[in-house]
């Protein structure tokens, strides 16, 4: 299977308080944060599994870790959010369909595993966790049909957290690119989801994976809780 996989690795992390950028975090095991990245995609899909990485904050040294993997800039990454780095990377992909995950996301490589019969029938989804909700984290809710009918911080009574893997199918990526061209420069792209979600018709499905691990690394705490499972 050959897929666009793309990165989100372009914000300062200051909240981790490292002078590299958070996905050359180093784990119990070795490896950075995004090189578990790059061996989970690869162990899912392959080697012909192309990745695109969109940089900004000291963008020399995660392209030197990395050279042979495509590479997006975002020259605004002190001034944007992640909505606004999707979209670059959105653009220079084509009309295939994406495979997207923030670039501070530890996970378990059975999580790549459970999205393949998504991406086959290419069913947009966002990778969801039910055993938690926390008011810092991505919340969401459903519609009558089992679709994501709310997906932001601000969700009131969410049924469990996003956790910041997520797949745009080739038919729903025009929509998305083009609610993503018109959220505000501090956006998520959460919310270019729910704006295509409102108003584009999009069906989001949520793939649960409450019984498997994935972390997203912003606290000292966070990290710790990651390295319990690599």
């Amino acid at each position: 299977m050959t897929l666009q996989t793309v990165i989100l690795a372009a914000g300062m992390g200051s909240r981790l308080g490292r002078a590299l950028p958070k996905p050359l975090t180093e784990l119990n095991d070795g490896r950075s944060i995004m090189q578990q990245q790059h061996d989970n995609i690869r162990a899912a899909f392959g080697h012909d599994a192309r990745i695109t990485t969109v940089v900004g904050y000291r963008a020399e040294t995660i392209v030197e870790a990395f050279p042979h993997v495509d590479y997006v800039y975002n020259d605004r990454y002190d001034q944007t959010n992640t909505s606004k780095s999707l979209l670059r990377a959105l653009n220079a992909t084509g009309r295939a369909s994406v495979l997207w995950m923030n670039g501070d996301v530890v996970f378990d490589p059975r999580v790549l595993g459970r999205a393949v019969s998504f991406i086959e029938r290419d069913q947009s989804f966002v990778t969801v966790n039910t055993a938690k909700v926390s008011d810092e984290e991505v919340k969401y809710t459903i519609d009558e049909r089992g679709h994501i009918a709310e997906l932001s911080k601000t969700v009131k009574d969410g049924i469990g957290e996003a956790v910041g893997i997520n797949y745009i199918s080739s038919a729903d990526k025009k929509a998305f690119i083009r609610q993503l061209q018109r959220v505000d420069d501090q956006d998520y792209f959460e919310r270019g989801l729910e704006l295509a979600i409102a108003e584009d018709g999009l069906r989001l499905a949520p793939m649960d994976i409450s019984d498997l691990y994935a972390v997203e690394v912003d606290f000292a705490e966070d990290l710790e809780r990651a390295n319990l499972f690599v």
